[in-house]
């Protein structure tokens, strides 16, 4: 199934993009069950909690919290969980998180903080009790800044997501060591202290197939926009030997790169990773085409925002991928933050471009 609002197709197109997770690789049991297993061993290891025998319900929140937009950032989405399940436990409010200067030191003090409350019993995701909260976060700016607000800060002192993993941010550093597994040495200077067991990167697979995207590439240029770190988009690229198809690889670093120098030159501190557009106008720019006709091909509101936004510098049409499979309530939500045209299944790529086109914008 292939719907349009405003275009006839094939289109004429110079440059597609791509975001990885959910439309190049399937990361359902990558990314978001790193997300799961982040969440467990930080209640159990850090806060003393007990877990359940009935499950929390993460994957039905993840996907909550991704169509809500404002949760391109997997660490941030982490511990927006984390913030908003321990609103919901009747652990005590703790509203400032210390300084310290080491992972050790900071799980010391959550222990020894929570040891009254050992054995403390989290309860699962309320789905219709969420949603109506996620409403409040996105009225109140969205993401996990949105998330603070609607909390009031509440239970910052609880969850330490922030700052560096060699010292304080213990919800990055158990997640890259889950994610990673034997690889976390390689990117980090350091040893696993969290998890044990093999990377969760491994059980990543290809939405899209290679030939594919070898019948793309000789229409057109290919690119990728991604919220991924440079040194996980590598390691997936390389592992499914992807690499050569694309003219333009841009990652979380470029981002991270380019808000460092804003702050440096303006004193402003933007952030540069989707639903900002930078990400999406510097893979436009690495193409090394002048004036391409594009597309942007992504599977969250946060992609769709992207390509909107970016529109205002350059034409580039905001394509939503339903991922093989239909998903009604995703379309929806990708149509109402304004995307052009939907597609379910990779083969429809090859329908969404023509061969050839005369020079122009899309």
């Amino acid at each position: 199934m292939l719907t349009s609002r405003r275009q006839h197709l094939p289109l004429p197109l110079d440059l597609l993009i791509f975001d990885m997770d959910g439309v190049l690789i399937d990361v359902s049991r990558s990314y978001r069950k790193t997300i799961q297993t982040t969440v467990h061993l930080y209640l159990a290891t850090c806060l003393g909690h007990r877990r359940r025998k009935s499950p929390l319900a993460l994957a039905e929140a993840i996907s909550l919290f991704k169509s809500a937009g404002g949760f391109n950032n997997d660490w941030d989405l982490t511990t927006a969980l984390l913030l908003y399940l321990l609103s919901e436990s009747g652990l005590p409010s703790s509203s400032k998180r210390k300084k310290f200067s080491s992972i050790p030191e900071t799980v010391a003090f959550l222990k020894a903080a929570s040891s009254p409350l050992e054995g403390h019993v989290v309860s699962p995701f309320d789905i219709p009790k969420l949603s109506s909260f996620l409403d409040q976060v996105k009225a109140s700016g969205g993401g996990l800044k949105g998330v603070r607000r609607s909390l009031q800060g509440s239970w910052e002192g609880w969850v330490y997501g922030s700052g560096s993993l060699d010292q304080e941010n213990l919800v990055k550093r158990i997640f890259q060591e889950v994610y990673l597994g034997e690889r976390f040495g390689s990117c980090y200077p350091l040893r696993r202290l969290f998890y044990q067991g093999r990377g969760y990167y491994l059980q990543e697979r290809m939405l899209i197939p290679r030939a594919i995207l070898s019948a793309l590439k000789k229409r057109l240029r290919l690119g990728i926009a991604s919220g991924r770190p440079r040194f996980e988009a590598e390691l997936t690229l390389k592992r499914f030997r992807l690499l050569s198809y694309f003219s333009s690889v841009i990652t979380l670093d470029e981002s991270l790169k380019e808000q460092e120098r804003v702050f440096r030159a303006t004193g402003r501190a933007i952030n540069f990773s989707k639903p900002h557009p930078y990400p999406l106008l510097k893979a436009v720019q690495e193409s090394g085409m002048p004036h391409p006709r594009c597309a942007y091909v992504g599977d969250v509101v946060d992609d769709i925002l992207a390509a909107k936004a970016a529109k205002r510098k350059h034409p580039i049409l905001a394509v939503g991928f339903g991922g093989g499979r239909k998903n009604t309530a995703l379309e929806e939500a990708l149509v109402r933050a304004g995307a052009d045209l939907m597609i379910r299944h990779p083969r429809e790529l090859l329908g969404l471009v023509s061969r050839s086109g005369p020079p122009g914008s899309c």
